[in-house]
């Protein structure tokens, strides 16, 4: 019999996200009707933001509201309000959690141009992958439309190696969907960590808060 190495140890994990996480510049917050119109002004202006989400765009704060309603109630996929100091300016989750196997993914992630592009977007998605981490998960995953030529830049800039894409996976708002996936793993984190702590360091950006050293050269 054939097969990876033997995990005597291993009883799964009862990862549970927390309810917040803070870093320098970034706060996350689970998602709550409180966060509703913050985010509505800050993500629902351009409609492209949710070109490749199964949600949205949505033509009303109502709309919206009840959007953000039904999305704080889940427990999976589990929400977070993203803030940069001056507001909530984004979204992101943890789902398809799979404790049995130490598997999370993270994903549903909706940034308000604001956001994008800035030290607190990285720093949110830092944290939500090291608190996946040492909560005892084995497995970070990361999945896109494959024509989402900006979340797999993202995710390759994150860290996460690319494993391949599932041909016609989903068919969303209509359209099909292939999926390209990624993944982090526990043994890769500590590297990565290190490589994201250099560039998120103050020393590593300008007055105009621009960085000296990009991520993929950090560390």
């Amino acid at each position: 019999m054939t097969g990876g190495p033997t995990l005597t140890a291993w009883r799964g994990v009862p990862f549970a996200p927390p309810a917040q996480l803070s870093g320098h510049g970034a706060q996350l917050e689970r998602l709550s009707p409180r966060h509703g119109p913050s985010l509505y002004a800050a993500n629902t202006p351009d409609p492209t933001l949710w070109r490749y989400m199964a949600d949205g765009p949505f033509p009303s704060f109502e709309a919206y509201a009840a959007w953000l309603k039904d999305a704080a109630s889940r427990a999976d996929p589990f929400y977070y309000a993203i803030g940069d100091g001056t507001g909530w300016r984004g979204v992101a989750a943890y789902l398809r959690m799979d404790r049995a196997n130490g598997v999370v993914e993270i994903g549903c992630i909706v940034l308000s141009p604001a956001l994008q592009r800035t030290r607190a977007a990285t720093e949110a998605l830092h944290l939500m992958i090291a608190a996946a981490f040492d909560g005892g998960v084995r497995r970070v995953e990361w999945k896109c439309n494959a024509e989402n030529a900006a979340s797999r830049r993202a995710a390759l800039r994150l860290g996460f190696t690319y494993e391949g894409t599932f041909r016609q996976h989903m068919v969303v708002k209509g359209r099909n969907r292939d999926t390209a996936w990624f993944a982090l793993l526990d043994r890769d984190w500590p590297l990565i960590a290190a490589k994201h702590q250099a560039w998120l360091a103050p020393g590593n950006f300008d007055a105009q808060g621009r960085q000296r050293t990009a991520l993929s050269s950090a560390g």
